[in-house]
């Protein structure tokens, strides 16, 4: 923008000091007056850490227990109130009701009062300390008004209600005001958007000429028509009829039925290295999932075949921080002297083993040549080390003593359910709350789940070695990876589109969380993740897909059937043509399946597609010496009965009282009555 307004000028424009984000500008005018805002003018800006630090120092001086109220989820809270332009005591109490006991209003008033006193704004207050200025200060309003004749705003479907109150103060009654933005591209919403600010912008500003730029000059005929057929399903949108610039209608979008996310991946991969023998460059090809966990596959895939790749937007998956915390734990349990992962997670989750403890151990083990696990034990049984430091130190160290010698008698993947379970680092992500820890929590899922490929713990760590052993510099050329929300504002030549799959895409959770305004959001992330290609855009859906650490079976997303079918070529993948696939029919790629009432099961497509699931269940379930009851392994397939004693990794002997499939309720003799899964026992 600076460089289109000074080519514009013929100026260089780089210290034109109201050309900006919301949230820089916001802070130009807080410095500027900060006296009327109670603030000096070296006042600073937290960072988060330092916002979570302030936070569970309040908690703390509460005395509420930031570990069952993560402060986190306190600070995600405080910025969406900011977001929606609230102060403390604008908030409606049903806002804060379920945090620390309905007492999340007051520890919001006590944050800000802290922040005063320490002569700190955090980042939502560059939004909300103007609007505070703006509206005690009427002379201060005045003179912006009249410096700011004319306000122009990108991207304004992505505007919050802060921002929005923002404008309505300084445009005024002039309201010379021009703002450019396209409704259906409005994705942000679970950070705080607001898509009604453009939906309403006419009345909101009477007499504003609305100005519909709908010729395209990014993708194809074909697609734009696909992609339009998707979002006209929206009721929520203004409407436009895109065109091309061109008159190549291009290839039709490709709709492809596959039968599980591994032939998915392999799938994406062949299309690859073959647009690759047609000298296509890798830099123009993206893959757009809907989250970050789906990325696993592909990146295996791409390994496997020698394909570059860059993830855009965050690590790749086996470099993510939780994952490597995982691993950490997995290595630890293998080989109880990896000092690298010994020090990563003695203290993850926290257990009071911080620096002082570490370099104690680090102490000893260099005396006595020895690794730091030896070393742990070793300070265990001496009187060096505080009370409450030597018993947790022995406990840990216990605890993977104990995981070591399950090696040879338990599963590698329960093994590492227990390990992430008994540790307590997954219920550390779990308490949390927030939706970035949702997101890890799914990436840890996804990791045991990566585990069923191999035959052993020490196999999986031997791949996982030679994965993160590749090349991991910016090659020249390369395959895009990214989640669709990343992709906004992009273009490439080809686009993967997998996972089009009901509960994944249009996600579950965000239906379940906003309803139908969420569906909506959901369906104007497909239109936009479409309008990114300009040339070939490619859609796949699996039906049966490995995701967190569980196979289940899917079905297609809604979204495939509200594609125009002249529009869109369906191309069943390897496996669907040997086991028979959905096909294009009246207009809808189930046939006659209507997700709602189920109608349409009974069709051979169907009937096929089941019967497949199963010869999969009985493959799988036969290699760990269970049979087939519903689709479940049952405590029978695993020998054992009610009324049997068996015993439990954690919670030792007990007598199996119900059997459940695989869900046995078992009466232990010292942790009581537990409801836990067959695989998780053995006879005693």
């Amino acid at each position: 923008m600076r460089e289109r307004i000074g080519s514009l000028i013929g100026q260089s424009i780089e210290g034109m000091p109201w050309l900006g984000t919301f949230h820089s500008i916001g802070r130009k005018i807080v410095a500027r007056h900060a006296e009327a805002l109670n603030l000096s003018s070296n006042f600073t800006v937290l960072d988060t850490d330092d916002q979570i630090r302030l936070l569970k120092q309040i908690l703390s001086s509460e005395d509420i227990d930031h570990k069952r109220w993560p402060a986190r989820l306190l600070a995600n809270l405080i910025d969406g109130w900011k977001n929606r332009g609230l102060e403390p005591d604008k908030v409606p109490a049903g806002d804060a009701a379920f945090y620390a006991n309905g007492q999340a209003i007051k520890l919001y008033k006590i944050y800000q009062d802290r922040l005063k006193v320490l002569n700190c704004l955090d980042f939502g207050d560059l939004l909300l300390a103007p609007i505070r200025l703006f509206r005690t200060h009427p002379d201060i309003l005045q003179n912006y008004r009249e410096r700011f004749r004319y306000v122009l705003v990108d991207e304004y479907q992505d505007t919050n209600v802060a921002q929005y109150l923002w404008l309505r103060l300084l445009t005024g009654e002039n309201a010379n005001i021009c703002c450019v933005g396209d409704d259906d591209q409005s994705i942000y919403g679970w950070r705080g958007a607001e898509v009604d600010n453009i939906l309403r912008f006419e009345k909101d500003f009477p007499g504003a000429k609305v100005i519909r730029l709908e010729r395209n000059y990014r993708s194809t005929g074909n697609i734009l028509a696909a992609a339009a057929g998707l979002i006209a399903k929206n009721d929520g949108r203004l409407g436009k009829t895109l065109f091309p610039a061109g008159a190549d209608a291009g290839d039709p979008v490709s709709v492809t039925s596959l039968w599980d996310s591994e032939e998915e991946a392999r799938h994406v991969g062949d299309e690859i290295e073959a647009l690759q023998t047609k000298r296509h460059r890798l830099n123009d090809m993206a893959i757009l999932v809907r989250t970050a966990a789906q990325m696993r596959a592909f990146e295996e895939r791409f390994v496997t075949l020698g394909l570059s790749y860059r993830v855009i937007g965050g690590p790749r998956f086996y470099e993510r921080q939780e994952i490597r915390d995982a691993l950490a734990y997995l290595r630890l349990t293998a080989n109880p002297d990896d000092d690298l992962a010994f020090e990563r997670i003695i203290n993850t989750p926290k257990r009071g083993l911080g620096e002082a403890t570490l370099q104690q151990l680090h102490v000893c083990a260099r005396e006595r040549g020895t690794s730091l696990m030896q070393a742990a034990r070793d300070l265990g049984q001496t009187e060096q080390l505080k009370p409450k430091v030597r018993t947790t130190l022995n406990e840990v160290t216990r605890n993977f003593e104990r995981w070591h010698q399950a090696i040879p008698t338990i599963g590698h993947i329960p093994l590492a359910e227990m390990i992430l379970d008994e540790s307590g680092y997954t219920g550390m992500w779990k308490n949390e709350r927030t939706i970035e820890a949702q997101g890890r929590t799914e990436n840890l899922k996804e990791l045991v789940g990566a585990l069923e490929d191999f035959d052993s713990l020490a196999a999986f760590l031997e791949h996982i070695s030679l994965v993160m052993d590749t090349d991991k510099s910016d090659q020249a050329d390369a395959v895009s990876i990214m989640t669709l929300h990343g992709a906004k504002g992009l273009e490439f030549e080809t686009v993967f589109l997998p996972g089009w799959e009901e509960g994944l895409f249009p996600s579950q959770r965000s239906m379940d969380e906003n309803g139908r305004a969420g569906l909506e959001e959901e369906r104007r992330l497909a239109y936009v993740g479409i309008t990114r290609a300009k040339e070939r855009a490619k859609i796949s859906f699996v039906q049966s897909r490995l995701l967190h650490g569980t196979w289940s079976s899917t079905m297609p997303s809604r979204f495939v059937d509200e594609l125009p079918e002249e529009h869109v070529e369906v191309t069943p993948g390897p496996m669907s043509e040997r086991y028979g696939a959905y096909s294009m029919g009246a207009g809808r790629l189930h046939g006659d399946f209507n997700p709602a009432s189920g109608a349409g099961r009974t069709t051979p497509g169907w009937q096929r597609a089941q019967t497949y699931q199963v010869e999969r269940l009985e493959k799988d379930f036969k290699r760990s010496g269970g049979r087939i009851i519903e689709g479940k392994l049952s405590g029978a397939a695993h020998g054992l009965l009610k009324g049997e004693r068996v015993f439990h990794q954690k919670f030792g002997y007990g007598k199996i009282s119900t059997v459940e499939d695989d869900k046995l309720t078992v009466q232990f003799e010292k942790a009581g009555e537990k409801k836990v899964v067959a695989s998780f026992l053995t006879k005693a």
